[in-house]
């Protein structure tokens, strides 16, 4: 890891590697989405991320190890993203964002389905999503990649996502 050190503070130190308004926002969409290629992480941004910006931050996550990249077989001038163990172990963090905002901001019902889930799963939920996470990203990237390998845990956070979002649609119309 490249950083230049302003103290050694760990949040500090945390906040100089993920402090900039993309980087998580990047690996929460590797994580809950598993949108593993630039077009798929450039074109499903919820908050429409810049393709420059998103050039830079993969190539930042990519020197500070919270990611790798692969070629994809499938096709030679596509790259594969996958989170490392680092990013993998963000899990928590991420639940207890999630947890904080949904108590404190006005959070849609669709969006914030995933943070209720993984607040009220506690630990154990957290823990089994990292073990998916690591079969996806770390033991068959590809596979993980392709939809092959996959996750019981990311597979419920996403049907719930599912039908909240069609209960509201219906509800608008």
């Amino acid at each position: 890891m490249d950083i230049e050190l302003r103290s050694g503070c760990p949040i500090n130190l945390t906040m100089e590697v993920l402090g900039d308004r993309w980087s998580l926002i990047i690996i929460r969409d590797i994580m809950f989405g598993n949108r593993r290629h630039f077009r798929e992480l450039l074109n499903h941004s919820e908050e429409g991320i810049a393709s420059n910006i998103l050039a830079a931050r993969l190539k930042r996550l990519l020197s500070l190890g919270f990611i790798s990249k692969r070629d994809d077989p499938s096709h030679s001038q596509k790259a594969i993203y996958s989170l490392t163990e680092p990013a993998i172990q963000l899990v928590p963090v991420f639940a207890m964002i999630g947890a904080w905002g949904r108590r404190h901001l006005p959070v849609s019902e669709e969006l914030s389905i995933r943070a209720q889930l993984l607040e009220e799963g506690g630990p154990p939920l957290w823990d089994a999503f990292m073990e998916d996470l690591r079969q996806i990203h770390i033991v068959d990237p590809i596979g993980g990649a392709n939809g092959t390998c996959t996750s019981p845990v990311l597979a419920k956070l996403t049907a719930a996502f599912l039908e909240v979002r069609a209960r509201s649609s219906a509800q608008a119309s």
